[in-house]
């Protein structure tokens, strides 16, 4: 049966699923308000429909840096891929083509970028600054594949403390505990899936002269390079000729200042819940943080479930929006075709929604689609000290 929502899709992933793969996906830091607040956001901004306008006809597509997408949306960077299905990462990069939206591949991706690059379509790198030595070799290995977009996570000086893994004991090299080896043993077709292809690896690491053991767990931990500041991100902007994205911008002069050092967007996320426990929702910040790029694209990344909270975004501002957790769902349920299906499911959505709005497309998406008085007040705006 095909599924209806996000709902749907996440309970297939998690019956297909072991619990410590389930877990890596689905978890936030600590006590996961973070994680929370992100959908609480959409439920608080309510939309004012308008009677009478010719909706006959509805459309999605979007100009961002000069490339259009068929829809406002995209697939967030999400590590490890492939312990969802196998070559998670080529796969879901695969469906996003076809549906003519961009895919962000994590440096923790289970393939490389390479692979990634050669399956088609136009991916997108983001970058996690381990060793500067090997973040550099990473940029030129992007270059080279022919990649045209690169995202710069910020947002990662430290780890945040993901209490479902540690509980779990996930890591790599695998820490396997009774409670685990039941698990995975309780979950035969994808304990056979990673029997014939293996078990997932950090492959960008594992193909550089730098790729060990300690650097991938280093990687999967996220234990990063906290020294990374505005003049690394203004020698990045030297070495890399392309578009240049910041991932993890909740702080309108943080936008500001990024948009003064040469990026060509911003991307609006608190790493989905799973960093800073108590950070302000995506969506809350999101105004302050287009009103402070000065007109360069917004994108927002975080608690995206539906096509109406695609709707809700650009209302208040954004370009477009960045999924991780739905489109996992559908590559954990179905592989290739589950992301296809979650990313229908969006779209299906957003065109249902611009009919109900009265609205013929989401270029005249804007503020006055919003109930009065219930557009979120940023709150993370005044400059420090």
């Amino acid at each position: 049966m095909k599924p209806l929502n996000a709902h749907e899709l996440r309970r297939l992933a998690r019956r297909r699923l072991p619990r410590l793969a389930f877990d890596y996906l689905e978890g936030g830091a600590e006590d996961e308000t973070t994680l929370r607040a992100n959908r609480q956001a959409f439920e608080r901004v309510t939309l004012c429909p308008r009677a009478l306008n010719d909706v006959s006809t509805r459309r999605q597509e979007v100009q961002v840096l000069g490339e259009t997408w068929m829809s406002p949306m995209g697939i967030a960077p999400v590590g490890l891929a492939g312990l969802f299905w196998p070559q998670g990462d080529i796969a879901a990069a695969r469906a996003a083509a076809a549906a003519g939206v961009p895919y962000v591949l994590s440096t923790a991706s289970s393939s490389t970028l390479e692979a990634v690059a050669r399956a088609g379509g136009n991916p997108w790198f983001q970058l996690y600054v381990i060793e500067r030595g090997m973040a550099d070799a990473l940029v030129d290995r992007a270059h080279a594949a022919g990649y045209r977009h690169l995202v710069l996570t910020t947002d990662v000086p430290v780890s945040g403390r993901r209490e479902r893994d540690l509980r779990n004991g996930f890591s790599l090299p695998m820490r396997w505990r009774a409670a685990t080896v039941w698990d995975v043993a309780s979950h035969p077709r994808w304990l056979a899936q990673v029997g014939r292809h293996g078990a997932p690896q950090l492959a960008n690491l594992a193909s550089t002269a730098a790729g060990d053991a300690q650097a991938q767990a280093a990687l999967l931990q996220r234990r990063m390079d906290a020294s990374f500041c505005w003049e690394d991100l203004r020698r990045l902007r030297r070495r890399w000729p392309h578009a240049l994205w910041v991932k993890g911008i909740l702080h309108a002069d943080d936008a500001r200042r990024a948009c003064q050092e040469g990026v060509d967007g911003v991307i609006v996320s608190n790493h989905g819940g799973r960093q800073l426990d108590g950070a302000m929702a995506s969506l809350d910040a999101l105004a302050a943080v287009v009103d402070a790029a000065g007109g360069r694209p917004v994108l927002l990344d975080g608690g995206v479930r539906r096509g109406i909270d695609v709707v809700k975004a650009l209302a208040l501002g954004a370009r477009g929006v960045l999924m991780g957790r739905l489109p996992m769902y559908g590559l954990a349920a179905a592989g290739e075709a589950g992301v296809a299906a979650a990313l229908g499911l969006v779209r299906e959505d957003i065109d249902r929604v611009l009919a109900l709005l009265g609205c013929p497309g989401v270029s005249h998406l804007g503020p006055q689609w919003l109930a009065a008085g219930l557009r979120p007040v940023p709150s993370c705006t005044a400059s420090p000290g």
